[in-house]
């Protein structure tokens, strides 16, 4: 079975996410998704929130995990036995660190490839930071977040 690891805060997730995981599901047998607690970037959702979102957008797909980390993603990959780490490129300018982190983990374990799909072009200017923001503003993002996502942002409450 090949396994997969898509590693991010996803605070909130998109559609843009899903589309990664769904085209990631071409390529492998299984994906988790590894949402990183990664308390020092202040994000706008709990990890345990930022996961119920993820497992409410994947229910019933039997080949997605969903969990949480704080450690090295490269252990944890090595823990659920990946074979690679997924990442989506939305433009150039992704590539550059995205290249820099590849790097460093085919240091740290050179048996785990990285894999780069690119974004479709309707996500290529989605990110969770834009639908924070836009939300928290009173924007209407519904159209680029999971229907698990929509009712937990500001837009929607109140």
């Amino acid at each position: 079975m090949k396994t997969a690891i898509y590693p991010g805060t996803f605070d909130p997730i998109t559609l843009g996410h899903v589309d990664v995981v769904q085209r990631g599901l071409k390529l492998f047998d299984k994906i988790i998704i590894a949402v990183a607690d990664s308390p020092k970037k202040s994000p706008m959702f709990n990890v345990q929130m930022r996961l119920a979102m993820v497992n409410q957008t994947f229910d019933g797909e039997s080949r997605i995990e969903a969990l949480s980390f704080d450690g090295l993603l490269v252990n944890l990959a090595q823990t659920h036995q990946a074979i690679a780490i997924l990442r989506g490129l939305r433009a150039a300018s992704d590539f550059e660190y995205e290249f820099q982190l590849a790097a460093m983990n085919r240091k740290l374990d050179s048996d785990i490839e990285s894999v780069f799909v690119m974004a479709r072009e309707e996500y290529t200017f989605v990110s969770s930071s834009f639908i924070r923001e836009i939300s928290s503003m009173g924007g209407d993002v519904d159209a680029l977040v999971p229907e698990a996502v929509r009712q937990h942002l500001p837009q929607h409450k109140g």
